[in-house]
């Protein structure tokens, strides 16, 4: 497989580095299986000659006309995690020439990915309308926002729809290489996992705080606070918006707006994360930890804590 990675200035520079070093590792160790698989044949390529990254690093480049034959275009993160300076630069004129290349590379009907604030990049390009994708957990009421086209779920590590694959957080990049690779052989994918120490990481609820979520809009700021000190009670929904002084459908349209959930979504995902952090920093057993975040019976939440983070309550204690 022929893979381009762009490099462009202000690139995110450990999401640059592994997207190249996790492939570079699946180079060499894909002959300690059986049956190796093709070699990927990276080319790192840039609008220019050489590059600066988002550290300051100068990194050389191909043309992006040695990438018109690729199979694979890989998008690495824009190095800048603030929203606004965020999205005022991939719809700006210094990242025109990124999205012209990842809307007629999708035109020629080779897949693209990215990760991170990267995938920002893939929206504004408009290769992602229609599809499903994750973003950076803490960025996504501001993606859901903007490209509402799109169905974003930041529960996700990696996501492929329809040509489009794409990652959640920062390193994440590293979940997005090895998702690469095992599309083309599952064994070097393990592998590589192996030899890099790599957890395999298929959702980010795990890492999500809900509060920083809630803080871009006021309306759930104020029910996310009010919803924590009920926690270990039978939540109303209309008594909470009446708590907070908004009517039960503005609540439900803040909610539904900012996260793509409901209310009652909403408050799982807090008992979740609760639940979490009492799993991996106190002895609780698992039945007081339910009921302290709602749950009568500990299997309602071992259920839920496998479908929202992944792990067991096992593993997320031994964390």
């Amino acid at each position: 497989m022929d893979v381009a990675v762009l490099a462009y200035d202000g690139v995110f520079d450990s999401g640059l580095a592994s997207l190249l070093d996790v492939l570079e590792g699946a180079n060499g160790m894909r002959h300690e299986i059986p049956e190796p698989p093709p070699a990927w044949k990276v080319s790192t390529v840039g609008f220019r000659r050489r590059i600066r990254t988002g550290a300051g690093h100068v990194v050389e480049t191909r043309p992006v006309s040695t990438a018109v034959d690729a199979d694979l275009l890989l998008v690495p993160a824009l190095a800048e995690r603030r929203p606004d300076a965020l999205i005022a630069h991939v719809s700006g004129p210094d990242s025109s020439s990124v999205r012209r290349m990842v809307a007629a590379t999708r035109e020629r009907g080779t897949p693209v990915a990215s990760a991170c604030t990267g995938t920002f990049l893939l929206a504004e390009s408009g290769v992602l309308d229609g599809r499903r994708a994750t973003t950076s957990w803490w960025l996504a009421p501001y993606f859901r926002k903007r490209y509402p086209a799109v169905t974003v779920d930041e529960s996700r590590m990696v996501t492929t729809s329809e040509g489009v694959t794409t990652a959640g957080a920062a390193f994440g990049h590293v979940d997005l290489a090895l998702a690469i690779v095992r599309m083309s052989s599952p064994a070097v994918a393990d592998l590589v996992a192996r030899y890099l120490v790599i957890d395999e990481r298929p959702s980010q609820a795990a890492y999500t705080i809900s509060a920083a979520l809630a803080q871009s809009d006021p309306v759930l700021a104020e029910f996310e606070r009010w919803a924590r000190v009920h926690l270990d009670e039978p939540i109303s929904i209309a008594e909470g918006a009446r708590a907070i002084g908004v009517s039960e459908r503005t609540l439900q349209r803040a909610v539904r707006r900012t996260l793509g959930t409901s209310p009652v979504g909403f408050v799982r995902d807090l008992r979740v994360e609760r639940a979490s952090h009492l799993l991996r920093t106190t002895g609780l057993p698992l039945e007081v930890i339910a009921r302290k975040v709602g749950y009568e019976h500990a299997n309602t939440l071992r259920v839920l804590l496998r479908e929202r983070t992944g792990e067991t309550a096992r593993a997320l204690r031994g964390r």
